[in-house]
């Protein structure tokens, strides 16, 4: 009898080998073409306009960090309308619960502003 998880192992080996496979045969049946115009860096079909080395400025990341951080925070919203909705018998404390946590977020957002953060 065979173990449980040998077909595993073999849809494993099988993968594998069409993954071995199908990269020897491109690169016996594929003709390398290079050209100035491939071997150009590009980014989203753009020409790349300064070099892949440029340092960007820490004020870029900040911007990233609050927007992933706002984002997160944003989605909350969408859990706490559910339990607003299915429990009438919470409603006062859910939107007191909802007001100052959009308070704290809204405070957030302020102190980012006063101290510069979201300027470029």
């Amino acid at each position: 009898m065979l173990p449980s998880y040998v077909p595993i192992l073999i849809l494993g080996a099988v993968a594998a080998g069409f993954a071995v496979f199908t990269l020897v045969v491109s690169q016996l049946i594929g003709r390398p073409r290079p050209n100035p115009a491939k071997s150009a860096v590009y980014e989203c079909g753009v020409p790349a306009v300064t070099t892949a080395g440029e340092r960007f400025p820490i004020k870029f990341y900040l911007v990233c960090m609050m927007f992933i951080l706002f984002d997160v925070d944003a989605a909350f919203l969408y859990p706490w309308a559910l339990m607003f909705k299915s429990a009438p018998a919470m409603g006062l404390y859910l939107l007191i619960e909802m007001g100052v946590f959009v308070l704290l977020l809204g405070a957030g957002f302020v102190y980012a502003w006063k101290v510069g953060a979201l300027d470029w």
